[in-house]
């Protein structure tokens, strides 16, 4: 991922330095446990913990000549250790080392993702219980339907946020397993002894079965699942940006003092980080696709996942941090217009209140098809005309014979709609 989307402290865990050392710690372990096992000295073991390090720009040089990044780095750090480096990397493959490796990577990467998740879960519960009465127009199809409001919005938010939480809870948990098998999963020149201790030691699960590699099915969940939270915060960015269009202008993300929101027009103020949320969530939907194409390998292993996981997991992980910690910071400031709301509330002249009106008479006595026909009749003369709704239905003979002004009175009362937002909150726990 290019520096303009990363945050240190997840693009960190995707450096060389990370990786090398996690891997130099799966050697490690891989050794106490042959230490332990009586397959290796213990005081040899002792001298390697000491003297085994590795070096970045060695290991590159290395590699330019082997084509083989595990076998360079293992060459870097047997230079390091001397007579004792012929104990090092006894009965394991490269993937033991690469997959254990990314076991703990993902694991790591997904508990900053899960933090920032729960800090969006608290703002966005605390946010819609602040604007649970706030009412406003809902829209279907881009059209004014039924009021609403926007405390409800943000509700709804919250609840499929607590989904994604629990999706991802489940993914980390599948990926965070390690191996340490040998060439084909068939622990023939290591012991699976040896594989419980590495893992135990790095806070993973020892894979159920592997061949050369833990199967690739694994992962496509973990990355579709963080497809599915990006798609997420897409729907939440999207609908804040038509919140905030000139002729809509309900909510509008923050806007810096000293923001720019175009080089031409002074007077811009853009959606841009809602906008940059939409664009990533892209990114994470195509890797997912990548993550499905990497399960299906030739027998044992080949390496044609490898290429693409060297970009899609460290790109996926860091767009989803940077996608949370920004939305964190629209919901954080964002800014709400209430009289907007009941501005655009009132702009039909009440035929928001079609549905109330269709049901009263239907209560009256007429069947559902001649409700609707008189319902609407008024309703598209409403319309057309720019005319009060409720003086068209007052003024309709058939209609008003059925519905006093009284009834519309009543019927025209926000209440009828909202009288059961307190019950959902209390669903959902808010």
């Amino acid at each position: 991922m290019i520096e303009r989307y990363s945050l240190p402290r997840m693009a960190g865990i995707w450096q060389d330095d990370f990786k090398f050392k996690t891997m130099l710690a799966v050697e490690l372990f891989s050794l106490e446990a042959l230490a332990i096992q009586k397959q290796v000295p213990r005081d040899a073991v002792e001298r390697i913990k000491k003297r085994a390090k590795f070096n970045l720009k060695r290991i590159g040089k290395i590699e330019e000549k082997t084509q083989h990044d595990v076998v360079a780095f293992v060459t870097n750090v047997a230079e390091s250790i001397g007579p004792d480096a012929k104990y090092l990397h006894i009965g394991l493959t490269s993937s033991d080392i690469l997959d254990t490796t990314l076991g703990v990577q993902l694991k790591a990467v997904s508990d900053i993702l899960i933090e920032d998740i729960n800090i969006l879960l608290k703002l966005l519960a605390k946010k819609a219980i602040a604007y649970k009465d706030m009412v406003c127009i809902a829209r279907t199809h881009g059209i004014h339907a039924e009021p609403t409001t926007f405390g409800l919005k943000l509700a709804l938010w919250y609840d499929e946020m607590g989904r994604n939480l629990e999706r991802l809870l489940q993914a980390k948990d599948e990926i965070s397993v390690g191996k340490i098998s040998g060439a084909v999963g068939t622990y023939a020149n290591i012991s699976p002894r040896t594989e419980a201790y590495v893992c135990r030691k790095l806070g993973l699960r020892p894979a159920n079965i592997s061949t050369q590699i833990i199967q690739r099915d694994v992962y496509a969940r973990y990355l579709t699942t963080l497809a599915i939270i990006g798609s997420s915060l897409e729907k939440f960015a999207t609908e804040i940006r038509h919140l905030q269009r000139t002729e809509v202008l309900e909510a509008e993300e923050p806007f810096g003092k000293n923001q720019k929101g175009s080089s031409a027009m002074p007077h811009k103020r853009n959606p841009v980080i809602c906008e940059r949320v939409c664009g990533l969530s892209r990114i994470l939907r195509a890797n997912s696709s990548v993550a499905l194409e990497n399960i299906s390998l030739w027998h044992e292993r080949d390496i044609s996942h490898s290429s693409a996981e060297r970009v899609i997991f460290p790109d996926s992980t860091i767009a989803l941090d940077y996608m949370l910690t920004k939305f964190i910071e629209v919901i954080q400031g964002l800014r709400v217009y209430p009289q907007n709301m009941l501005g655009n509330l009132v702009k039909t002249k009440g035929l928001i209140f079609s549905q109330a009106v269709l049901l009263a008479l239907m209560q009256k006595g007429l069947t559902r098809t001649k409700a609707y026909d008189l319902t609407q009749r008024c309703a598209m003369k409403a319309w057309e005309e720019r005319l009060d709704f409720k003086v068209v239905l007052l003024a309709d003979k058939e209609t008003s014979m059925c519905l006093s002004e009284k009834d519309l009175e009543k019927i025209f009362n926000l209440d009828y709609y909202l009288r059961h937002i307190g019950k959902i909150f209390k669903r959902l726990g808010l």
